[in-house]
């Protein structure tokens, strides 16, 4: 076998069907068609054509021509000076001739031909102005996304015993990035999880955003017990939050195997299904406020602990998905649609989910949304380590009483 066809790659020259090749200049000729095609105003021109054509038929003279003016208007919205400049060109020749040819007066017709050059100017400014937004624009999409994958990294499929995925959309599409938080890391005490959503939305709650995850990713490592973990949390953004501020999450450990950790601090209840398919919310049996709001209110936050064996899952999201809404104004049955779409692989389930709840809010979300899902496979043979982390290892766990949960 060739080293081309070794590599999935033929390297044998093609020639077109014929028997004329097409040289360089042939080439040159196509690539500069092909330019022009895709920036000529074709719309404006069209519109110019049209005046023409009613003009013609009706031949009304001074009634038609003021509308030679939509052409280069119109190609302010969709090309560059340019096009704008050859539009206002082709329409001051247009009126002029067609002026001429119905006996417009001079005077009138010089105030036409007047009005389109004013027109075309102010349109070439416009299109100028709109390059100009649409770069900065870009700029401003390229540092969000730069700084999205710098504060959400990426969830690799596999974390220590776990299959994982995330879904993540910004109601700030502009800048693609927005106040919803996630991690998942893996740990010496286990791997640990959060899920938040941070008081606000777009670029301003950015920095509680990633505050949160700065103090969760170095509290994880460090602490052994979860609720330490949260206690770091709230210690941190007590001092840099505003008192109108605060943060709902949901804070899980995997300590030991067969072993879940949960605290919930003001967030929505996560989503259980078992491997047998029944799905069930874990209401946190002591609520908790958000954090950031704890010496407010004196309440602390409990520690749940719930079995979780091969084949359960676990779904942790954010209010942008359950407050969701159709035309109808009804909300998303998240617990129906998992219900529907569960499968043994999270990035199939959440595909699914995300493409449901956007169809169900007509293709915009008003909020920013976040699905982050686990799963538990079965593992035949030995005990899968936990990558980075020495703290999860093989052993049969102790009877763990399972969370107080609700439907």
């Amino acid at each position: 076998m060739s080293q081309a066809r070794n590599h999935g790659v033929d390297h044998r020259p093609v020639r077109p069907s014929g028997n004329r090749v097409a040289g360089p200049g042939a080439s040159a000729r196509r690539r500069v068609v092909s330019r022009l095609a895709v920036g000529a105003p074709v719309l404006p021109v069209l519109v110019v054509a049209a005046v023409v054509s009613a003009d013609l038929v009706g031949g009304a003279g001074m009634i038609w021509l003021p509308l030679l003016a939509a052409g280069p208007a119109l190609a302010a919205t969709t090309n560059g000076p340019r096009g704008v400049c050859c539009v206002g060109v082709l329409a001051v020749v247009v009126g002029a001739t067609l002026g001429v040819r119905d006996g417009v007066p001079g005077r009138e017709l010089a105030a036409v031909l007047s009005a389109l050059v004013a027109v075309t100017l102010a349109s070439g400014l416009a299109g100028v102005l709109r390059g100009r937004r649409e770069r900065v624009l870009a700029a401003v999409r390229s540092v969000a996304e730069t700084a999205q994958h710098a504060l959400l990294k990426p969830v690799p499929a596999i974390v220590g015993p776990f299959q994982a995925a995330v879904r993540y959309s910004a109601a700030a599409a502009e800048a693609r990035i927005g106040g919803d938080l996630y991690a998942l890391i893996p740990t010496p005490h286990g791997v640990r999880l959060i899920v938040g959503d941070v008081r606000g939305k777009g670029l301003p709650a950015v920095g509680t955003a990633a505050l949160v995850l700065g103090v969760f990713r170095e509290a994880a490592h460090d602490e052994p017990d979860l609720l330490d973990v949260v206690d770091r949390i709230e210690r941190s953004l007590a001092r840099n939050l505003g008192r109108d501020d605060f943060v709902t999450a949901v804070v899980a450990g995997y300590p030991r195997e067969g072993q879940l950790e949960v605290v919930n601090c003001g967030h929505a209840p996560p989503l259980l299904v078992r491997a047998s398919g029944s799905i069930t919310a874990v209401e946190p049996a002591h609520p908790a406020p958000p954090l950031g709001l704890r010496d407010l209110t004196g309440h602390t936050p409990g520690l749940q602990t719930l079995p979780f064996a091969d084949g359960d899952q676990l779904l942790l999201y954010t209010d942008g998905v359950t407050e969701a809404r159709d035309g109808g104004r009804a909300f998303y049955p998240l617990a129906e649609g998992l219900e529907r779409h569960v499968s043994p692989e999270p990035a199939h389930t959440l595909d699914a989910l995300h493409e449901e709840l956007l169809a169900h809010v007509g293709g915009r979300l008003h909020d920013d949304a976040a699905l982050l899902l686990i799963r538990k496979p079965a593992v035949s043979g030995a005990q899968p380590e936990v990558s980075g982390a020495s703290g999860t290892g093989p052993g049969a766990p102790a009877p763990v009483p399972e969370a107080k949960c609700c439907s």
